[in-house]
């Protein structure tokens, strides 16, 4: 397969597009193009603190700055919050692969990092820019920071010099449950079968190793499926991906799912056998250093007896 190379999109250019265009579709979905943004709050309230368990948990997903849950499937702003945090400084490059609506690269606005962001789809590009059009006047620690956007493919990221990035932080598509295009776009990782999925995320995996810095940190948020009422584990066999290119698992964290309309839906008084899905996985990964041995850690790695 010939992965299409990393094309950049800039301002300029979402602004020459949503002049002309005042929303886009990202699946069957139509999303809006706001401009500029006037957001009342930059941060979570005064009363939250960052996770410090393997177990998280967000009944409400966010909505400072210009974080809406009207993208399918991206992910809750607190959990590449507590990333950049943890595992980064100001200034620090970060990278999400499949960006989706920007959430990460909002968070690296707030947060004073340097951000890229890279989408398959143009139109979901389009709502990241559009997502980052916000001031942060009122913030009394400012940045400089550079946030790059791209159309580009995820096993592919041609445009990223190797060991550059300081943290990885994407939420992938799990295969065919959820998809992003409306007439599909040759690559789009969100309509394969589960076993093009599994494959083409090695690939994705070999990327991820390449761009990042060692001893740095990759955190690739991943759930679940049934097929025929039994339990599919792609979680599991994406983490093996990552595994086998090199990294070692550093943490597991499971993330409880709230908002499951589609599946309370489906399966409302309905007989059934097996428990609704409510999880995914947050895995971490690290990259080995050169001097590191990787039999140290063969247990959290592909070195596993």
């Amino acid at each position: 397969m010939n992965y299409i190379s990393m094309s950049e999109i800039t301002h300029n250019d979402y602004d020459k597009f949503s002049k002309k265009y005042n929303e886009v579709n990202v699946g069957n979905e139509k999303i809006k193009l706001h401009r500029v943004w006037d957001v009342s709050s930059l941060s979570p309230s005064e009363d939250y603190r960052l996770e410090d368990t393997t177990f998280w948990s967000f009944p409400e997903r966010g909505r400072w700055a210009t974080h809406t849950s009207n993208y399918r499937g991206n992910w809750s702003p607190y959990i590449p919050r507590n990333l950049i945090l943890k595992h980064t400084k100001v200034g620090d490059l970060i990278l999400d692969q499949m960006i989706g609506s920007g959430t990460t690269l909002v968070e690296c606005k707030l947060l004073n990092r340097n951000g890229i962001g890279v989408d398959i789809n143009r139109d979901a590009i389009m709502i990241t820019r559009d997502r980052l059009n916000f001031s942060i006047e009122q913030k009394k620690e400012k940045h400089n920071t550079i946030l790059k956007t791209y159309v580009g493919d995820a096993r592919n990221l041609d445009k990223i010099d190797s060991k550059c990035v300081d943290l990885i932080a994407t939420h992938p598509p799990y295969a065919k449950i959820i998809s992003y295009t409306r007439t599909g776009i040759d690559g789009d990782l969100s309509g394969m079968s589960i076993a093009k999925y599994i494959e083409e995320m090695r690939k994705v995996a070999e990327e991820c190793i390449r761009v990042l810095k060692p001893h740095k940190y990759c955190a690739i948020l991943i759930g679940d499926t049934r097929s025929g009422k039994h339990y599919i584990p792609i979680a599991f066999r994406v983490m093996q991906q990552f595994l086998d290119v090199g990294f070692v698992l550093k943490e597991d964290i499971i993330k409880r799912q709230w908002k499951m309309k589609i599946t309370r839906e489906r399966w409302k008084g309905r007989n059934k056998d097996f428990y609704l899905i409510s999880h995914e996985h947050l895995f971490i990964f690290r990259k080995l250093s050169q001097k590191e041995k990787g039999s140290k850690y063969k247990y959290s790695s592909k070195w596993w007896p």
